[in-house]
């Protein structure tokens, strides 16, 4: 379909000037895969956010989180045990939210319309998010609706709040790379390929924790307007 197509087109675009301009800081690392032909939009930042930001969001973690929603997609996803964290969309509008949303926004040159809301997740001793894509299915029934809400999400944004005692690494199994949560780092990834389509190799896992508690913020990023 030729409307495919173009939005093909829109999410290679939005992946080329966004891996440009993350490129071009200088506080920001590009990981590199070395055993992997496919080209690699996988960047961290370090100490992104203050210990203190972080902790003003982890407050607001810890009063409004309930256990993860879950898109179901692929076989497994019924499992009780998929995703198993609590999460919450935090006040778009407070003002603590609101700086870092535009934070990470003015960092990768994205219209802020095109972004989610910002959503806090905290792991428990055990829980986990088993191996997905953040990228959309579009064979499930939910793409319907998701495709008229901004359409296919590009690219994630993650920032680390703490360091938990043990486990709770962000796992990329096709990529043989685990990273460990650092308080305040950004973890940003493009979920499609330079040609625009799915990346299927930016299959990850929220590994379970094993001792502690691990808190994170995650910001996906539409083709679109986010509506």
């Amino acid at each position: 379909m030729i409307s495919d197509f173009l939005h093909r087109r829109e999410l290679a675009r939005i992946g080329r000037e966004v891996g440009d301009k993350l490129d071009a800081h200088p506080r920001v690392q590009r990981i590199a895969f070395d055993d992997v032909k496919v080209p690699m939009q996988i960047y961290c930042y370090q100490n992104f956010m203050a210990p203190g930001e972080c902790a003003d969001l982890i407050r607001m973690i810890d009063a409004d989180a309930i256990p993860s929603e879950l898109y179901r997609a692929g076989a497994g996803a019924d499992q009780n045990d998929f995703r198993t964290s609590y999460s919450c969309n935090l006040d778009r509008w407070h003002p603590d939210v609101l700086r870092i949303d535009d934070r990470i926004c003015g960092l990768m040159g994205i219209d802020s319309r095109r972004g989610e809301t910002l959503q806090g997740q905290r792991y428990a001793v055990g829980q986990q998010f088993k191996a997905h894509h953040d990228y959309f299915h579009t064979d499930q029934p939910y793409w319907q609706k998701e495709r008229n809400k901004g359409g296919q999400r590009s690219w994630t944004a993650m920032v680390f709040l703490n360091e938990p005692q043990g486990g709770g690494e962000t796992e990329f199994p096709q990529l043989s790379f685990k990273m460990l949560p650092r308080t305040g780092m950004l973890l940003i990834w493009n979920n499609m390929g330079l040609d625009g389509r799915p990346n299927p190799y930016l299959l990850h896992s929220g590994n379970p924790v094993t001792a502690g508690t691990k808190y994170i913020v995650t910001k996906w990023f539409r083709r679109g307007f986010w509506v």
